[in-house]
């Protein structure tokens, strides 16, 4: 189940959503290393966070998958939001240092297919920082948030998606341990439970937060020695009745 554009700033409107994108912003503040001249680009619904994050970036870019739909940002200026296919991202290969995805991954159709664009708009040890719901935690259970829609995720299940897409994991972070109780007393304690989630069960977080830089494999190159050693080598399985070549011409019968 796709994530609305509607319900999610609905949702980011309430004091719940107020509280869920500070201590997110939070988590995602020591992974958030400085790129000079940054292009960045944020896919999904990451409004909340380009406002804070985006502000001393060179060029910022706030794409919205069209299943979830697209609303004007940022608002009094010159709209820098779009409507796209994940599929096909509407980018030059290896044209931004940095993107950041929050409600994005979860609701992919393909996960792979996705991170295999954002692989290739990134440029070489471009960043990208995931935000996931996290499979163990509260949040998750609860689907009056948009964390607890979509596909949750496991620390080791991302890390495997993020491997096998050519990201190489570089930093981890969890925010949003307190509950996702929308009473005003439980939201009034959501910064206190949230420093005390850190140290107590750290396990139950409601979302991951990854850094992951793009790999760039280089090819090894054969030696004249390796070519040579191919060019004569003889086949290991020959068809039975199947004359075998060698360097004088075919084996008498």
């Amino acid at each position: 189940m796709n994530a609305d554009i509607v319900d999610l700033r609905d949702f980011y409107a309430t004091r719940l959503g107020q509280a869920a994108a500070r201590a997110i912003g939070l988590a995602l503040t020591p992974l958030w290393r400085p790129i000079a001249q940054e292009r960045l680009v944020g896919l999904g619904y990451t409004l909340p966070y380009l406002d804070r994050f985006g502000a001393d970036a060179d060029r910022t870019l706030a794409f919205m998958p069209a299943a979830q739909g697209a609303i004007r940002w940022p608002p009094g200026a010159a709209s820098t939001s779009a409507l796209v296919d994940e599929s096909s991202l509407p980018l030059g290969d290896a044209s931004v240092d940095r993107v950041l995805m929050v409600h994005a991954l979860e609701f992919a159709e393909n996960p792979s297919d996705l991170l295999s664009e954002v692989w290739r708009i990134l440029a070489p040890g471009g960043r990208l920082v995931v935000v996931l719901p996290n499979r163990a935690g509260v949040w998750t259970r609860f689907d009056r948030t948009p964390f607890g829609s979509g596909r949750p995720w496991s620390r080791g299940q991302a890390q495997r998606l993020l491997h096998g897409a050519m990201f190489s994991p570089s930093g981890i972070s969890q925010a949003l341990f307190f509950p996702p109780f929308r009473r005003s007393g439980f939201v009034n304690l959501a910064a206190p439970l949230e420093r005390a989630g850190r140290a107590a069960w750290p396990l139950f977080a409601g979302v991951i937060i990854m850094e992951a830089t793009k790999l760039v494999y280089r090819g090894i190159p054969v030696t004249r020695r390796e070519r040579q050693r191919l060019r004569l080598g003889r086949p290991v399985l020959v068809p039975q009745g199947a004359p075998v070549l060698n360097r004088k011409g075919p084996s008498p019968s």
